[in-house]
């Protein structure tokens, strides 16, 4: 099992002056669920290098035990301040990919278009792809072969409307995944906000927000059987 995890590179929050990234938990949990069922696993981000770290999801109140797991890793961090560059990734070399999410992916990855061609391979080769909370957006100008929006009659969730005005940042972020989904025809549900919730349809597989990252992975895990 090669998995290609896909971070963002972007580490400013608009312009609040404040940092974002991508959100541990989101990247730990499948980490290790994947990991420990002996995945191969290659990290990668746009620009390569140090992927920026949300501060915020570094936080004691952010904690779990993969997060804790994370911090005391070596290895994992060492991976995480030395990405590859998502450029020089081939799909043919992967099984699978899963996108972590954090505020970052918002700015960089959905607009990328090294990104958007790579999710385009990996799909028109049938393999899993995996996003959560925030990471959908990366979805957001993936087309399919017909050049119809890839979600479009597609069940798929992500960050709500509601979550995104909880932690105060709707008019912040440059759109709302919710939204986004929703206008590119995707058949978007969730469950109440914080509640762990993710779904498959096909090989596309989307989690709610942080504590739906290892359900997302098992479902990941379960389509490389």
């Amino acid at each position: 099992m090669n998995v290609l995890f896909v971070l963002t590179s972007h580490d400013k929050l608009g312009d609040t002056g404040k940092k974002t990234g991508f959100w541990v938990e989101e990247f730990a949990s499948p980490y290790y669920t994947l990991l420990d069922k002996g995945a191969k696993i290659t990290i990668a981000t746009p620009k390569g290098g140090a992927a920026p770290l949300d501060p915020s999801s570094d936080s004691p109140d952010a904690a779990t035990e993969a997060t804790e797991r994370f911090n005391k890793d070596a290895d994992a961090k060492d991976k995480i301040a030395n990405t590859k560059v998502l450029a020089d990734m081939n799909p043919d070399d992967f099984d699978a990919v899963f996108y972590p999410g954090g505020h970052g992916p918002l700015w960089d990855l959905a607009n990328d278009t090294t990104s958007i061609t790579l999710i385009e391979k990996f799909n028109n080769q049938n393999k899993p792809i995996g996003f959560v909370c925030h990471a959908p957006a990366a979805l957001k100008d993936v087309k399919n072969t017909d050049g119809t929006p890839f979600v479009k009659g597609k069940k798929v969730t992500g960050f709500t409307n509601t979550e995104e005005a909880a932690v105060g940042l709707t008019d912040v972020v440059p759109f709302l995944v919710q939204d986004m989904l929703t206008k590119n025809g995707g058949i978007y549900a969730k469950k109440e906000d914080w509640s762990a919730y993710a779904i498959q349809d096909g090989n596309l597989i989307t989690g709610q927000n942080p504590a739906s990252s290892e359900f997302v992975a098992k479902k990941l895990l379960e389509s490389l059987k």
